[in-house]
Parts: C-alpha cells; sequence; structure tokens
C-alpha cells in the first residue's frame, strides 16, 4: 500500500524554524527518485516549494523559499525532510509532500499537475505568526 505521511508542522513565530518529515512507503524505486514538497492555503492556488531528484541528486527550489528552506532525503529510509528557517507569515499553509513520476519531475507539474502526476499525503499545518 502506497503511503505518504508528513509530520513536524507546527506553529511558531517569524523569524523561526521548522523541519518537516515525510515517511514514504509502498512505492517502487523509481517513484522516490521523484519527491518535493508542495503548499496550499485557504482561498489561494497550490503552490511548490522544493524538488528534489536523487537520481541525480539535484534539487530544485521556488523563488518564494530559495535561501530559507533546504529538501534533503535519507534514500536508506525513504524520509523527506523540509528545513524551513526565517518563517514568514505568507509560509502558513498546509504543506503536502509527493512522490511523482519521474516523467513529471518538473516545476511546473507540482504547481499544475496532471491525473497521473503520482501520490501526495494528507499533509502537515504550518502557521507563522507576525
Amino acid at each position: 500500500q502506497v503511503q505518504l505521511v508528513e509530520s513536524g508542522g507546527g506553529s511558531v513565530q517569524a523569524g523561526g524554524s521548522l523541519r518537516l518529515s515525510c515517511a514514504a512507503s509502498g512505492f517502487g524505486a523509481a517513484m522516490v527518485n521523484c519527491m518535493g514538497w508542495f503548499r496550499q492555503a485557504p482561498g489561494k492556488e497550490r503552490e511548490g516549494v522544493a524538488i528534489i531528484y536523487t537520481g541525480g541528486g539535484s534539487t530544485y527550489y521556488y523563488d518564494s523559499v530559495k535561501g530559507r528552506f533546504t529538501i534533503s532525503k535519507d534514500n536508506t529510509k525513504n524520509i523527506l525532510y523540509l528545513e524551513m528557517n526565517d518563517l514568514k507569515p505568507e509560509d502558513s499553509a498546509m504543506y503536502h509532500c509527493a512522490a511523482v513520476h519521474p516523467i513529471y519531475c518538473s516545476a511546473g507539474y507540482f504547481e499544475d499537475p496532471p491525473s497521473d502526476f503520482g501520490y501526495w499525503g494528507q499533509g502537515t499545518q504550518v502557521t507563522v505568526s507576525s
């Protein structure tokens, strides 16, 4: 059974830090080569956060989080992480991790996914107060 379970969200003040985790299970090797995070706040559109392609070790960060967030993955445990520093109120959202088909491992798809994009979890809430 395919499963992605996020954790680590919470409430922090602006300037604070959080570390999100996402445990992946039930996936074939190809589906965990490309993983990432996206977020969505109430009334707002889905927004990509970061992508990691472990096949080549490359990462991608959307402009809104560059320099503040770091994505990483423990390949032995299939756990995806998102280290978030210098958090801002506009970072408040439900954060979801995703495991995607390698052909969709690019920025645009995380914000406008096709029907066979991949899988994502229920999310973990991040709230940043000013």
